[in-house]
């Protein structure tokens, strides 16, 4: 897998104190985006998924894990090893929240096994392009075009409460590569 960071605890990005992961690789190129950075896989951030639970596994074994969001880049360009890896974190929470470029209906119409386990597997996904001018400073969307789909029922009421009850945050890191800043950010952050 190609991961770029894993931060914890992240109270930005979802409900409770969750594990953020985010994975390198995407063509998109939208204007504005808050990670350019991830745009290009690279060979430093390959990691074995297995790697990857044990450090996982570290946080869990230590702290309260609420939920994942995982982010990128975009996800579902490693759609086989996030299906590996959808498949054992959902032991520790299945409050499994994924950003993702495609709309939900792209993902569907791929008609990938992996791709359709992890849509059968996590509890939201936010889709669609980040659209810079539609940046309104929404909760959980980089534009208003993007929409939050709640696939797992269990989680209706968890995120409708969340929904209406939080506003945007940014939450920063500090990492061995400097500040890392969290959370739907405003238009023209990067500028």
């Amino acid at each position: 897998m190609n991961v770029a960071r894993i931060l914890y605890p992240v109270r930005v990005l979802g409900p409770g104190e969750r594990v953020g992961i985010w994975l390198s690789g995407c063509d998109r190129g939208c204007k504005g985006c808050s990670n350019p950075e991830l745009w290009q896989r690279k060979p430093e951030f390959e990691i074995s998924t297995d790697n990857l639970l044990r450090l996982i596994h570290k946080i869990s074994d230590s702290h309260p894990v609420d939920g994942f969001t995982i982010s990128g880049g975009e996800p579902f360009y490693q759609p086989q090893d996030l299906s590996e890896l959808i498949k054992e974190i959902s032991v520790i929470s299945d409050d499994i929240l994924i950003y993702s470029g495609y709309k939900l209906e792209e993902l569907k119409a791929m008609n990938d096994t992996a791709t359709d386990f992890i849509l059968n597997n996590a509890a939201v996904l936010i889709d669609g392009a980040y659209i810079e001018e539609l940046n309104d400073n929404s909760l959980l969307r980089g534009s208003s075009n993007q929409k939050i789909h709640i696939l797992n029922s269990g989680y209706s009421t968890l995120y409708q409460k969340y929904l209406s009850e939080t506003h945007n945050q940014i939450q920063n890191f500090t990492t061995a590569d400097g500040i890392v800043s969290v959370g739907i950010h405003r238009k023209g952050f990067n500028d």
